[in-house]
């Protein structure tokens, strides 16, 4: 694995990559509140077969994090960010893996460019309403009231952080603490908590394009992988399977697993997506 940085939009953004550059690319788009050392496990599984390239998004990991006072932060611009970033590294064609935050970036990409996306893997990376669960119904308030940002903090601390690696899983014993920690850190910089709750309320420009992602599936069909943690409380299984109504040959597993199903799903997970990116060479 190389760990690079690339100038876009004048910032610093950080990225991960491996594998054969001439071998079918994998373009991982991590979500909140980690970065793409969530992939780190998950590449070493696929280089052998695959070029896979995971960026961190402005904010977050080793990409430059301004202020929001400096650079707005919305998934439009985070969209730019990594669209820039695949112009700028020659990029094609690619597969899209999309988890949390990574749905609204991958989907945003993809709706941009079409015919560049060869297939898309979602992990708990939703696109439809059914997907929404309670959780969201305090920052639905804040969607609705921006002066009701405080208490979306909570969200922000180490126990909060924990529980979204944690909780839905069978076994929390086989969940790495150090990877809350080394989110947590990266939380805490000063200004970063600013940086989420605008993130936080623009999320609520995604549901709205909910109608026009799903008419992407319908329209350009794209091969689907749906590898989604059952267990999962943030985004609930009724969002891995409505993927099947758009896209009726998405291939759609729930896994015994929580919000992050690779950190207790390593190679189940992998294993489901080899299968996929080797099918999508036979296309």
């Amino acid at each position: 694995m190389e760990h690079r940085f690339a100038k876009i939009d004048g910032l610093e953004i950080f990225y991960r990559e491996a594998g054969d550059p001439s071998a079918p690319t994998l373009l991982l788009l991590h979500g909140f509140p980690t970065s793409s050392i969530a992939y780190r496990t998950l590449i070493d599984e696929l280089a052998d077969d695959f070029h896979l390239i995971a960026p961190d998004y402005p904010g977050f990991g080793h990409s430059s994090a301004p202020s929001v006072q400096e650079w707005d932060y919305t998934f439009d611009h985070l969209t730019d960010v990594v669209e820039q970033l695949v112009d700028t590294l020659g990029l094609t064609r690619y597969a899209i893996y999309v988890h949390d935050y990574g749905a609204p970036v991958g989907f945003r990409l993809a709706l941009r460019r079409p015919e560049r996306v060869t297939g898309i893997i979602t992990q708990n990376g939703n696109a439809y309403d059914e997907g929404l669960t309670p959780f969201w119904d305090p920052i639905r308030a804040y969607w609705a009231d921006p002066t009701q940002g405080e208490p979306l903090r909570g969200l922000l601390t180490k126990d909060a952080t924990r529980w979204q690696y944690t909780h839905g899983v069978p076994d929390p014993s086989r969940v790495d603490p150090s990877l809350a920690l080394h989110d947590q850190v990266l939380l805490d910089r000063p200004g970063n908590q600013e940086v989420q709750l605008k993130l936080f309320l623009d999320y609520g420009t995604n549901p709205p394009l909910y109608p026009l992602w799903q008419e992407y599936l319908r329209t350009h069909r794209p091969p689907l992988l749906a590898a989604w943690g059952e267990g999962d409380e943030i985004f609930g299984p009724d969002g891995a399977r409505a993927f099947a109504r758009d896209l009726p040959d998405a291939a759609v597993h729930l896994l015994d697993a929580g919000h992050f199903p690779l950190t207790t799903r390593l190679a189940e997970s992998a294993a489901l997506i080899r299968d996929f990116l080797h099918g999508l060479e036979q296309r």
